[in-house]
Order: C-alpha cells, then sequence, then structure tokens
C-alpha cells in the first residue's frame, strides 16, 4: 500500500499577508547613492510608497533614507537584505515593530515632553504628530524604537516666506 495517496486535488494555496514596513537606511552622502537605492526597488519591482533623505552627520557625511514600503513578510526580509548589500549603505533598520502594556504610559509622556500631540489612539497604537527641527524629531525616534515604534512618516523640510508678499 502507498504511504502517500495521490489526490488530484491540489494543496491548498498560503496567502502572505500584505504588511506595511518604514525603513531606515543609513548611507554614504554623495551623487547616486539615492539612485542606487531607488533602482534596487524599481528593478525588482518593488513599490515606494513614501520616501525622504536627509543628511544625518555633516561629519561623517551620512545621510538617512526613510523608505516606507508594502509587500509580503518575504519580500520585506530580502528587500533589507538587497538592501544591505548596497556598497554605500552603511545600515539597515526596519523601525516596524509592536510594543504593548506599560510602554504605552512611556510613549505618552516621551510624547509630552517632546510636545507631541496625540492625533489618534487605539487599544493598541497611538498617532502623534509633531514638528520642529530635524534633530528633535529623529531624537523622539530614537527613543520611541524601544517602546514599539511601528511607522514613521515625515514630510521632509517645508519652508514658507515671511511677510505681506508672495513667492
Amino acid at each position: 500500500m502507498n504511504a502517500h495517496p495521490q489526490t488530484h486535488y491540489p494543496a491548498a494555496t498560503v496567502v502572505e499577508q500584505i504588511v506595511h514596513h518604514t525603513l531606515a537606511v543609513i548611507v554614504d552622502n554623495e551623487p547616486g547613492v539615492l539612485a542606487r537605492v531607488i533602482g534596487l526597488f524599481s528593478g525588482r519591482g518593488y513599490n515606494i510608497d513614501s520616501l525622504t533623505v536627509s543628511e544625518t552627520e555633516h561629519e561623517n557625511h551620512l545621510s538617512r533614507i526613510t523608505i516606507a514600503t508594502t509587500g509580503t513578510p518575504m519580500v520585506i526580509e530580502q528587500i533589507k537584505h538587497q538592501l544591505e548589500r548596497l556598497v554605500p549603505v552603511h545600515k539597515v533598520v526596519d523601525l516596524t515593530v509592536i510594543g504593548r502594556g506599560d510602554k504605552r504610559v512611556e510613549a505618552l509622556r516621551l510624547a509630552e515632553a517632546f510636545r507631541a500631540r496625540v492625533i489618534d489612539a487605539t487599544t493598541e497604537s497611538f498617532v502623534f504628530e509633531m514638528t520642529g527641527r530635524s534633530e528633535k524629531i529623529d531624537q523622539f525616534v530614537e527613543l520611541m524604537l524601544p517602546l514599539g515604534l511601528v511607522e514613521v512618516a515625515r514630510s521632509g523640510v517645508v519652508a514658507i516666506s515671511r511677510g505681506p508678499e508672495a513667492l
């Protein structure tokens, strides 16, 4: 008798859930680096939902590229590993983590200290809104990481002229 009977029914398909992730990529601040990172995404058919770039360490000539993307967990892992292999990339950090419990109280305390407004709250998460210098926001993000930071969306530098006349 056959230990593995034949069947005419196909195996059940496994559907991996599409997840949102925010990646912080520390790179050399030099011409062409952003194009190489974007080329990695477009060349493999990965989508970028949001992209922000700013210099983080002038003395060390480093910039931070913050990329919001979506994909299956396997695709997200591939993206991270492929980014890490690019020569101008120093570090790839996935800012998408989950935290609950006492960390909520600490997150609210930090938000108050940084004058971040709570604009949405659920039993498992908060959405904060804050404005300020890039350094202030970077510091807030760093402090929120161990508390369960899930996602960061930044507009980048926004400027408006002063005075009675428009540009």
